[in-house]
C-alpha cells in the first residue's frame, strides 16, 4: 500500500484526500520521509536528525489548521515533524521557511536553477546542499528534498505559503494574503488593513497581511483570508458580467 502512495504521489495524481485514502498518515509515511534522508538518520548541515521524534507518536499531533490541498498536506507534515520536536524547532523552522520563501521570490536564478528538470535527482538534492543556509533547520533541507524526489520541486513556494497559514492559525492569527499585479504602496495596504479589521471576519482577531505579486491578477485584487477567497480581480467581474447576458439571452 506504501508503495501505491508513493508512485501516485511522484506521478502527480495524488490529491490530500487519496494520501490519506491510501494510508500514508502523517505518523506513519510521509513524516519519516521529512525527517531523515533514504530512510536512515543522516547528518544535516552538522545537526543530526532525531527520527524517533518523527515516528508513529507524531501522528498524535495535529495541524491547527486543515488543509485540503496536497501543497497543504506537504506543509502539515513538515509543522507537525517540527512540532513533535518542539516549540524551539519549530520557530526555528518557520523562521528558516519565511527567509528561503523570500530568496525563491527575490532569485529567479536560484528558483531556475533548483525548478531545472533537465537534473537528476541525485543532482537537484546536492542543489539543494548548495542553496539551503547551513544551519537551517533540517527540516527544511528534508522537506526540499521530499519534493525534489516526488517531481514537486516547482511546487515550493505554494508548500510555503500553506506552511505559514498553518503558523498564522497556530500563533492566533489570521493570515490575510493579498495578490495584487504589482505590489501595493502602504497607502493602499493601509486602507484595505483598516477595511477588513473593521468587518465582521477581522473582528476580535489579530490580522497578518502579506502581500504576493502575481502578474496574472489584471486589475483589482485576490485576498485570502483563513478558508475565504474574495476574488475582486477584473478577469472576475468581466466572466460574472458575461454569464449574466448569457443568462438574460
Amino acid at each position: 500500500m506504501a508503495s501505491i502512495a508513493r508512485n501516485v504521489l511522484r506521478r502527480g495524481y495524488a490529491t490530500a484526500s487519496s494520501v490519506k485514502r491510501l494510508g500514508w498518515s502523517f505518523g506513519r509515511k510521509l513524516l519519516p520521509d521529512l525527517g531523515t534522508v533514504d530512510g536512515d538518520e543522516k547528518r544535516m548541515h552538522g545537526r543530526e536528525v532525531d527520527t524517533s521524534a518523527l515516528g508513529c507518536h507524531a501522528a498524535r499531533l495535529q495541524p491547527p489548521l486543515q488543509l485540503n490541498s496536497l501543497a497543504g498536506t506537504y506543509a502539515s507534515s513538515a509543522y507537525v515533524a517540527a512540532a513533535k520536536q518542539g516549540k524551539k524547532e519549530l520557530d526555528q523552522l518557520a523562521e528558516d521557511v519565511t527567509s528561503f520563501s523570500k530568496t525563491l521570490r527575490d532569485d529567479a536564478q536560484l528558483k531556475a536553477k533548483i525548478d531545472n528538470p533537465t537534473l537528476s535527482a541525485r543532482e537537484r538534492s546536492e542543489v539543494l546542499k548548495q542553496v539551503v543556509p547551513s544551519g537551517s533547520s533540517p527540516i527544511l533541507f528534508n522537506l526540499l528534498n521530499v519534493l525534489s524526489e516526488n517531481g514537486r520541486l516547482g511546487s515550493a513556494s505554494k508548500v510555503f505559503e500553506d506552511f505559514e497559514k498553518l503558523m498564522s492559525a497556530h500563533r492566533g492569527e489570521l493570515l490575510v494574503t493579498v495578490t495584487s499585479a504589482e505590489p501595493l504602496d502602504n497607502k493602499s495596504m493601509s486602507r484595505l488593513e483598516k477595511a477588513l479589521k473593521g468587518s465582521q471576519v477581522g473582528q476580535d482577531k489579530t490580522l497578518k497581511f502579506v502581500n504576493r505579486v502575481n502578474p496574472s491578477v489584471q486589475g483589482g485584487l485576490l485576498v485570502d483570508l483563513g478558508d475565504k477567497t474574495i476574488d475582486a480581480t477584473a478577469a472576475t467581474r468581466v466572466n460574472r458580467f458575461n454569464q449574466a447576458l448569457a443568462e438574460g439571452i
